[in-house]
């Protein structure tokens, strides 16, 4: 025998009816429960998605310890910090002297530093140029193969640098185009002169330039092979019955596709702007010297490790990160005024 739950003189339409959030679906049910219509309670977000949260917490705390934690080291920019005023050099910290802003001075009448400003601008812009497009081109090119299997090898061999360490890739192309290379004694056997770019101060740039492409641009196609991966099939139809040939499909219908996932990316890069590759460029330091080779990154370590100048070069490493914010910034309100939603909305 079933009862009923509805209360004595009352129909069942009268009742309340709960919400899912634990609401009673009445005007204001919400807002006397201090949550507004539609939104959940933590209990219940946190019951639906507490496994995601627990996988995020290991990330999480690696960032928090390596990228966040440091920051406060920066303190040591406005200080004559010396670590052997104690025996422990955090605690040196409170122990040395305030200098102010006499760090910051010194940086901006170094020639050395505008010197190393100039370089790292320079690769940066080759980059930009050289390198950004190419995973766009790579993408295209390897979305167009029918074979699911000359695919997947054609990506499998432009991935597979990227798992090199720059040791090996500078070893790699001091094989082929050092002076003691393999095109430099083929050109001697047959009585030719040889050559040795890797010594070449005018070909240096464009040389790091190569091996940064060779490394690491059949990586940079994985974002791009996503994102054309969720174009639909329909508008390539819809555009060939248009009668839109290739070109016109992959103009119309692909690169506009593309154009949010370029557009994120290159706000990225350009906060990326002052890091050119450390490894890269301290591995041929010595044979190209230090005025091809001396960017921000090996300057700042050269002076905070190698001179042991931490102060001046905390500095130089916050001077970094502020025009790298501004720099972010800067791109992400020109995506906006693009149409693109950039790293962040508006």
């Amino acid at each position: 025998m079933s009862h009923s739950t509805v209360p004595r003189g009352t129909t069942e339409a009268q009742t309340p009816r709960q919400d899912d959030d634990g609401g009673t679906g009445e005007p204001g049910s919400h807002e006397k429960r201090g949550r507004r219509p539609g939104r959940l309670s933590f209990r219940i977000r946190w019951r639906r998605d507490r496994t995601l949260i627990l996988m995020t917490v290991p990330a999480l705390l690696l960032v928090l310890v390596f990228n966040y934690v440091p920051i406060l080291g920066n303190v040591v920019a406005f200080q004559d910090y010396d670590p052997y005023l104690s025996e422990n050099g955090f605690v040196a910290i409170f122990e040395s002297p305030w200098t102010g802003f006499d760090q910051f001075e010194r940086i901006f009448a170094d020639s050395a530093f505008w010197h190393a400003v100039r370089n790292t601008f320079v690769l940066f812009f080759l980059q930009l140029v050289l390198y950004f497009p190419i995973p766009i081109l790579l993408a295209l090119l390897i979305n167009s193969v029918v074979r699911p299997r000359v695919r997947a090898v054609a990506q499998a061999i432009m991935y597979l640098p990227h798992f090199f360490s720059w040791v090996l890739v500078v070893t790699v192309f001091m094989q082929i185009f050092g002076g003691a290379g393999i095109i430099a004694q083929t050109l001697r056997r047959h009585g030719h002169e040889g050559f040795d770019l890797m010594t070449n101060l005018e070909v240096f740039k464009y040389l790091v330039t190569a091996e940064t492409v060779w490394k690491d641009a059949g990586w940079g196609i994985i974002v791009f092979l996503a994102a054309l991966s969720s174009v639909s099939n329909d508008l390539y139809e819809a555009a060939a019955m248009d009668g839109a040939g290739r070109r016109r499909r992959m103009w119309h219908v692909t690169l506009p596709a593309l154009r949010p996932v370029i557009a994120l990316l290159l706000v990225l890069r350009v906060g990326d702007a002052l890091t050119v590759g450390f490894e890269q460029l301290l591995l041929q330091r010595q044979a190209v010297g230090v005025d091809a080779s001396e960017v921000l990154d090996t300057y700042v370590w050269w002076n905070g490790i190698r001179n042991q100048d931490f102060s001046y070069a905390a500095a130089a490493g916050l001077v970094k990160g502020v025009v790298g914010l501004g720099l972010v910034l800067t791109a992400n309100k020109v995506a906006h005024l693009m149409g693109e939603q950039g790293v962040y909305k508006k």
